[in-house]
């Protein structure tokens, strides 16, 4: 079993910073590939926010460059996304995933979270 646990979201002001969390915990054999955040407003599909690989590489939408900032420590497994100067449109459920193995006969496979909500509002 493999659990993705999000924390960090809630409620700001426009041009407000919100810091989110994601740390898988379980039956994970070795480092998790990509892991990355995605976010679903509502009426609208789920979308990729930002990803990154284990060795660094990112990935951004868009609309998010230059204000949100994606980072993960291999050692706990945990990817974090640091949100600056956050919008009434950066409003929506924001989903951990997370690319991984969970032994050595398993081959990889996405895992989701259970989501965070993100409200941007004065």
């Amino acid at each position: 079993q493999v659990q993705l646990v999000e924390s960090g979201g809630g409620l700001v002001q426009p041009g407000g910073s919100l810091r989110l969390s994601c740390a898988a915990s379980g039956s994970i054999f070795i480092i998790p590939d990509t892991m990355g955040w995605y976010r679903q407003a509502p009426g609208k599909e789920r979308e990729l926010v930002a990803s990154i690989t284990s060795g660094g590489s990112t990935n951004y939408a868009d609309s998010v460059k230059g204000r949100f900032t994606i980072s993960r420590d291999n050692a706990k497994n945990t990817v974090y996304l640091q949100m600056n100067s956050l919008k009434p449109e950066d409003t929506a459920v924001y989903y951990c995933k997370a690319n991984l193995r969970t032994g050595p006969m398993q081959w990889w496979k996405d895992y989701w979270g259970q989501g965070t909500q993100v409200t941007v509002s004065s």
